[in-house]
C-alpha cells in the first residue's frame, strides 16, 4: 500500500514544529551535526542562485519578446506596473504596522544574547557569477533572443531552464523540509526560535488582509476603466480564486481563469492573449508576500529598512518574478538573487523568507491568479474602446 503523499506546506510545517521542539533536548554535538549541514547547503544554493537568474530569467524574457506589439506592450506595462505598486503598498503597510507586532529592543536583545554555534566544517562552493553579472546577463542574452530571433541559442537556454527548473525540483525543494528543520533547531536551542514564530503568525494575519485589500482594489480601478460592477466581476472569479487556492499554480489554473474572465465580458482574443501572459507577468500577490516577510525578517534582526533600499528591491523583484511560473517555489526562489544583491540577506535569512513565503504560496498565487481577471476588464476596455479588437460573442 503506498503511504500518502504529503505536500511541501505540510513538510515545512512538520520540520519547523520537529525543529522547535527538538532544539530543547538535543545535545550540542547533534545541533552541530545540523549546522554543518546548513553551512554546506547553504554554499550550494549561494552557487546556485546566480544559475536559477540565467536559467529561469533568460528564456522568460525571449518569450515575452515574441511578437512584441502594442498589445503586448500595454499589457506587459499594467502587468508590472501593478507588481510594483502591490510591492510598495506591502512596503508602506508593513512598515507601518509591524513595528507595532515586532518588539525591535527584544528583537535585538535576542540577537545579541544567542550563542553562536559553529560547523564541524565548511565546503567552499564559488559562484560561476555574482548575482548582477547573472542578472545583466540574462537581460542581453534574453532581449537579444528575441530581437535576433535565434531559435538555435534560444533552445539551448530552454533546455539549461529545464536543467535548473529540475535542479530545483529533484535537488532543493526535497531538502528544504531538512534545511528548515535545521534552521529551527539552532534557533530553538539558541532560544530565538519562539520569538520568531510569534511574529510569523502575526505577519500571515497581516499579509492575508492585505491580498484581499489589494483584489478589491485592483477590481475598483478597473471596474471604473470598464464601467462595469466591480463586486460582481470580482465575484465571477471566484472559481479560479479557490482553483489557484488548491493547486497553488498560476498556469494548471490558466483554463478555468480564461473561462471566468470570458463571464466578465472580455473579449476572447483580448481573454485568450491577456490571461497566459499575465500568468506568466502579473505576480502582484507574490511581490506583496516577499516584500511584507523581508521587512518584517529585517525588523526583527534590527536592520533598517529604508525606502531607498526597497526602492531598488521592488522595482527589480518585479523584474525577477517573470521566471516564477512553472517552477516549484519559483517566486521565491527567483527573488533569492535579489534579496542576497539588494537586502543583503544572509543564507539562514533565505531559508525563514522561503518557510515564510511557502506558508502562504497558495494564497498569493489565489492574488495573482484573480487580478489577471481586473488587468484583463482594462485591456479589454483599451482596445475595443479604440475599435481595435472586436468582442467574440
Amino acid at each position: 500500500m503506498k503511504l500518502p503523499k504529503i505536500n511541501l506546506l505540510t513538510r515545512i510545517i512538520i520540520a519547523i514544529i520537529l525543529g522547535v521542539t527538538c532544539g530543547y533536548f538535543f545535545p550540542e554535538w547533534a545541533v552541530r551535526c545540523f549546522v554543518t549541514f546548513n553551512g554546506v547547503f547553504s554554499n550550494f544554493l549561494s552557487f546556485l542562485i546566480p544559475l536559477i537568474i540565467v536559467g529561469l530569467v533568460t528564456p522568460a524574457i525571449a518569450d515575452i519578446g515574441k511578437g512584441a506589439g502594442k498589445l503586448l506592450l500595454i499589457t506587459a506595462i499594467i502587468a508590472y506596473g501593478d507588481t510594483v505598486f502591490s510591492g510598495f503598498m506591502s512596503y508602506f503597510t508593513s512598515t507601518g504596522i509591524f513595528p507595532t507586532l515586532i518588539d525591535r529592543s527584544q528583537a535585538a536583545q535576542v540577537i545579541t544574547d544567542t550563542v553562536e554555534l559553529k560547523p564541524y566544517f565548511t565546503i567552499d562552493i564559488p559562484p560561476l557569477l555574482n548575482v548582477m553579472s547573472a542578472l545583466i546577463t540574462a537581460f542581453v542574452m534574453g532581449l537579444g533572443i528575441s530581437f535576433f530571433d535565434s531559435p538555435n541559442l534560444k533552445k539551448v537556454f530552454d533546455e539549461f531552464h529545464d536543467i535548473i527548473a529540475k535542479t530545483i525540483e529533484v535537488a532543493l525543494i526535497p531538502i528544504l523540509p531538512l534545511y528548515i528543520f535545521s534552521i529551527f533547531l539552532n534557533m530553538s536551542f539558541t532560544g530565538q526560535a519562539w520569538h520568531i514564530i510569534n511574529v510569523f503568525i502575526a505577519i500571515i494575519g497581516v499579509i492575508f488582509a492585505m491580498h484581499i485589500f489589494l483584489l478589491v482594489l485592483q477590481y475598483c480601478i478597473a471596474g471604473a476603466i470598464a464601467h462595469r460592477n466591480p463586486f460582481k466581476a470580482l465575484y465571477n472569479m471566484l472559481p479560479a480564486y479557490f482553483t489557484a487556492l488548491g493547486t497553488s499554480s498560476s498556469a494548471a489554473t490558466i483554463p478555468v481563469t480564461l473561462r471566468q474572465v470570458k463571464k466578465n465580458n472580455v473579449s476572447d482574443g483580448i481573454a485568450g492573449f491577456v490571461v497566459p501572459l499575465c500568468a506568466t507577468i502579473h505576480l502582484s500577490g507574490s511581490a506583496m508576500k516577499i516584500t511584507a516577510c523581508a521587512v518584517a525578517l529585517m525588523l526583527m534582526q534590527g536592520l533598517d529598512v529604508s525606502i531607498g533600499q526597497f526602492t531598488g528591491f521592488i522595482m527589480m523583484l518585479g523584474v525577477m518574478m517573470v521566471a516564477a511560473p512553472g517552477v516549484p517555489g519559483g517566486a521565491i526562489m527567483a527573488a533569492l538573487g535579489v534579496l542576497q544583491s539588494i537586502l543583503g540577506f544572509n543564507a539562514e535569512q533565505q531559508g525563514l523568507m522561503i518557510a515564510l513565503y511557502i506558508a502562504m504560496d497558495s494564497f498569493g498565487t489565489a492574488c495573482n491568479v484573480t487580478g489577471d481577471g481586473a488587468i484583463a476588464l482594462v485591456v479589454d476596455r483599451i482596445y475595443n474602446h479604440k475599435g481595435d479588437t472586436k468582442p467574440e460573442k
